[in-house]
C-alpha cells in the first residue's frame, strides 16, 4: 500500500496523520527529500536475474511462426518417441489382450451352443425335455466335480494296493494271525475293484 503523501505550500512532504485501533492519531511526519518509505523500495535483483528476466523467449532469428506447435504425426509402431523395447512390449501387450479377448469370445460361443442345444432338446414334448435338461447339464463337466473324482479314484487305487500288499504278505508268512481291522480290509477288496471301475466309467 502506497504512503499518503501531504504537501504544504512550502512544497514540503508530510505523510498524513492516521489514527490508531484505540481512536487517537499519529502526528504527520515530515519527509526529506529523496526518502523512498520501505514498502515502495523496489525488491533487489542481481544480475543474473536481471539477465534472465531481459532473455527472449525464443532463439535469436527464430520466428513465432515456426514455434507454432505441430501434432506429432504418430508413428505405426504406437507412442511417438519410444524406444525399440517398448515399442516391442506394446505389440506383445496388445497381442495378448487380442487373445484373451478371442478366447472368451470362443467360450461365450460354446456356452451359446450349449444353449441352444438344450433349447432345441425342450421344443418337442414335456417329458424329454425334462430328461435333456439333466442330460445338458452333465454334458458341462464342472472340474470342480471332475478333480474330486481324480482324487477318490487316487484314494481307492491306493486302498486296493495296500490290500495287496497285505495278502502278499499273509501268503508269504510274513503275519501269521492277521488282525479283525486287516481281516476287514481284504473283505473291502471286491467292494473297493466294483467302485473304482464305476468311478473310471464315469469319467
Amino acid at each position: 500500500m502506497a504512503t499518503p503523501y501531504v504537501t504544504d505550500e512550502t512544497g514540503g512532504k508530510y505523510i498524513a496523520s492516521t489514527q490508531r485501533p484505540d481512536g487517537t492519531w499519529r502526528k504527520q511526519r515530515r519527509v526529506k527529500e529523496g526518502y523512498v518509505p520501505q514498502e515502495e523500495v523496489p525488491v533487489y535483483e542481481n544480475k543474473y536475474v536481471k539477465f534472465f528476466k531481459s532473455k527472449p523467449e525464443l532463439p535469436p532469428g527464430l520466428s513465432p511462426e515456426a514455434t507454432a506447435p505441430v501434432t506429432p504425426s504418430r508413428p505405426e509402431g504406437g507412442e511417438p518417441g519410444l524406444s525399440k523395447t517398448a515399442k516391442r512390449n506394446l505389440k506383445r501387450k496388445e497381442k495378448r489382450r487380442q487373445q484373451q479377448e478371442k478366447g472368451e469370445a470362443e467360450a461365450l460361443s460354446r456356452t451359446l451352443e450349449k444353449v441352444s442345444l438344450g433349447e432345441t432338446a425342450q421344443v418337442p414334448s414335456a417329458p424329454q425335455a425334462s430328461r435333456a435338461a439333466p442330460a445338458a447339464a452333465s454334458d458341462q463337466p464342472d472340474s470342480a466335480t471332475t478333480a474330486e473324482k481324480a482324487k477318490k479314484i487316487k484314494n481307492l487305487k491306493k486302498k486296493l494296493r495296500q490290500v495287496e500288499e497285505l495278502q502278499q504278505r499273509i501268503q508269504a508268512g510274513e503275519i501269521s494271525q492277521p488282525s479283525k481291522e486287516q481281516l476287514e480290509k481284504l473283505a473291502r477288496r471286491r467292494a473297493l475293484e466294483e467302485e473304482l471301475e464305476d468311478l473310471e466309467l464315469g469319467l
